[in-house]
């Protein structure tokens, strides 16, 4: 599993398929390629401040290595935005949040992006 680290890759899964949680959002697109599954992590500012974020970004990192993978679709991009309620909620509860988005993503139709666009 790599890490999405260009702004262009993030851009491109905003465009796609999203679950809320009350932790974070997850946001999906599959890619054409062969290439592994890659996930990125972004909290915005007005979650807290530098600390404060920061705390939130490891604990998404720390989800996503709990997965080992297994649930996330092959060949795809993932982003977790990361919310406040990141900070207090318990951590196995995030997990099974977690597992559960992945399972609504896997249901939901993947968007196409319109070619007039």
């Amino acid at each position: 599993m790599d890490r999405l680290r260009q702004r262009a890759d993030f851009l491109a899964v905003a465009d796609g398929a999203r679950v809320n949680s009350p932790a974070f959002v997850v946001q999906s697109r599959r890619r054409d390629d062969d290439g592994p599954v890659r996930v990125g992590f972004t909290v915005t500012r007005k979650n807290g401040t530098a600390v404060e974020r920061n705390r939130i970004r490891r604990r998404l990192r720390e989800l996503v290595k709990g997965l080992e993978g297994i649930s996330m679709r092959p060949h795809s991009d993932y982003v977790l935005v990361g919310r406040r309620a990141a900070l207090n909620r318990d951590f196995a509860t995030m997990l099974d949040d977690l597992r559960s988005a992945l399972h609504r993503l896997d249901r939901q139709p993947q968007k196409t992006r319109d070619a007039s666009r």
